[in-house]
């Protein structure tokens, strides 16, 4: 923000701190449903439920923000459930509260990106970004310490990932993300986060050198078509809206 010189804009509105307030709540709680989740899940795999989370924002931005949403939707919406289920068939009792955790961690981070979007046209996204990070941290660093898992004991090469890490994730992806709400509905910027698994799959398996197996590769993957196919339902959708608002124009 001081980089930046929105220092100034700091002050926001009276009307839009209780959004903000919420807006870093529901990032805190999405952090740490988030990294639950991913301690009991092969990163791939939870990258792959993930998927979820562009769904939930399509749902999301129908009912709250009035954005189109067509029966057809529905089938992939289905075959990405049918994915999901095919990864836990006969693992349940292993994967069931990963999976759970994940979800609900894509619960919160929809709650996020909606408000993000109501509110990016009247507030910069480096300062959405500097108040949600800022809110989420002392709510992380509250519930840390009230569990008593404050161990800071670890090897260096820990703490530079974890620094790493904190800076690609919640600070320079979502400095994009929020600008992208500025040009992009909600639902058309969900449908590049489909392309996460793409990337994630490769880098799980340079770093940790492994890669989800049988059913949970065969389900990911189902979750990933029915993904693709939701965005291209999506894209087709607005090719077609474009068109006619111009035929509009031109009548007015």
């Amino acid at each position: 923000v001081g980089g930046t010189g929105h220092w100034k804009d700091l002050a926001i509105p009276t009307s839009s701190i209780v959004m903000v307030v919420l807006l870093g709540l529901s990032t805190g709680a999405g952090m740490l449903l988030g990294w639950a989740g991913l301690a009991l899940l092969d990163p791939s795999f939870a990258s792959f439920i993930w998927r979820f989370f562009p769904v939930l924002m399509i749902i999301a931005s129908t009912i709250f923000l009035h954005e189109k949403f067509r029966a057809i939707e529905l089938a992939p919406i289905a075959i990405m459930v049918i994915g999901g289920c095919v990864s836990a068939i006969g693992r349940w009792d292993m994967v069931r509260t990963g999976i759970i955790l994940t979800i609900l961690a894509c619960l919160a981070a929809t709650v996020q990106m909606l408000i993000a979007k109501v509110i990016v046209a009247e507030i910069h996204p480096n300062v959405l970004v500097f108040y949600r990070v800022g809110i989420s941290s002392v709510i992380v660093v509250i519930w840390t310490l009230s569990t008593g898992k404050a161990n800071f004991n670890a090897a260096p090469s820990f703490w530079y990932s974890t620094i790493l890490g904190a800076f690609l994730g919640p600070c320079a992806s979502f400095l994009f993300t929020f600008r992208s709400y500025r040009y992009w509905g909600l639902s058309r910027s969900s449908m590049v986060l489909n392309a996460q698994p793409l990337i994630v799959l490769p880098l799980a398996y340079f770093f940790l050198g492994k890669i989800p197996v049988h059913k949970e590769l065969l389900g990911g993957l189902i979750i990933l078509i029915g993904a693709f196919w939701l965005a291209l339902i999506h894209f087709q959708g607005k090719k077609q809206e474009t068109p006619q608002r111009l035929d509009t124009n031109e009548r007015l």
